[in-house]
């Protein structure tokens, strides 16, 4: 089953202000529907604004983002972001908290606790559905902030790095179950990140941006089958080419600004 859409972002240009510096200027990207795409770059580049752009959280300059065809201009549950921080409510359980989206429609008592019982399920938690959020470990917080983002059944999930403040262990855990959760749902899935490991674990294309107006410079397939651990010798081969194409792609760039 998929229920994601084609993303499609056309001469996408942004910058701040009339007066600052481009973030970002003519990016061209198109990803199939139930897509994991990793956006990879250092600091500064313009990633996560495309994020952002790509939420409907922020306009851009100049260019579209299209959904189907469909112009995004505004937020939407069918396209939901997870951010750094999980941002929950801490005097709520974990079962208010996966609900409150659905509270603001209309839906029945009945049919929420529903959907919610199966959110909890997807995510793992059904042990701590009483408890209260902030008796939570970091990991398991993050779970119920995607338990409520895909309670809204979304048809594009964002990921603005996640999983960056949490340990290894947990980190790992994440990153195979989110991918694993976006395919069984056949939803789009956007990643951005600066962890090469990341995008191999997650995705099934990683594309890098660079520079200063930020630019897509590199577009590689993540032709791995599921599910991939580090050590494997594939996943391995793979994150020496990818790290080498996000090098090339920071070298040239610096030169490219140097003349500038």
């Amino acid at each position: 089953m998929t229920r994601g859409t084609n993303i499609e972002l056309k001469e996408l240009t942004h910058r701040y202000t009339s007066k600052s510096p481009l973030t970002f200027n003519n990016i061209n990207l198109v990803s199939p529907p139930g897509e994991a795409l990793a956006i990879i770059g250092r600091s500064g580049c313009g990633k996560s604004t495309l994020l952002h752009i790509l939420s409907g959280c922020m306009p851009a300059t100049g260019g579209q983002v299209l959904l189907n065809g469909e112009e995004i201009n505004k937020p939407s549950p069918r396209w939901v972001m997870m951010f750094q921080a999980p941002h929950l409510f801490p005097w709520m359980t974990v079962r208010e908290i996966a609900g409150v989206g659905l509270s603001f429609g209309n839906w029945s008592k009945s049919e929420i606790a529903k959907r919610v019982d199966e959110v909890i399920e997807l995510v793992e938690l059904q042990e701590f559905a009483d408890n209260n959020v902030q008796d939570l470990s970091g990991g398991q917080q993050q779970r119920v902030a995607l338990a409520r983002s895909l309670i809204m059944e979304p048809e594009v999930l964002l990921l603005d790095e996640p999983f960056s403040a949490l340990d290894a262990f947990t980190r790992a855990s994440l990153q195979h179950d989110v991918r694993s959760i976006a395919k069984r749902l056949g939803i789009n899935l956007v990643l951005v990140t600066h962890d090469i490991d990341e995008a191999i674990i997650m995705a099934d294309r990683a594309v890098i941006m660079a520079g200063s107006p930020g630019n897509i410079a590199h577009d590689m397939a993540v032709d791995l089958p599921d599910p991939r651990e580090r050590h494997d010798p594939a996943v391995q081969d793979l994150r020496g080419k990818l790290m080498a194409a996000f090098e090339e792609a920071t070298a040239a760039a610096k030169k490219t600004q140097a003349v500038a």
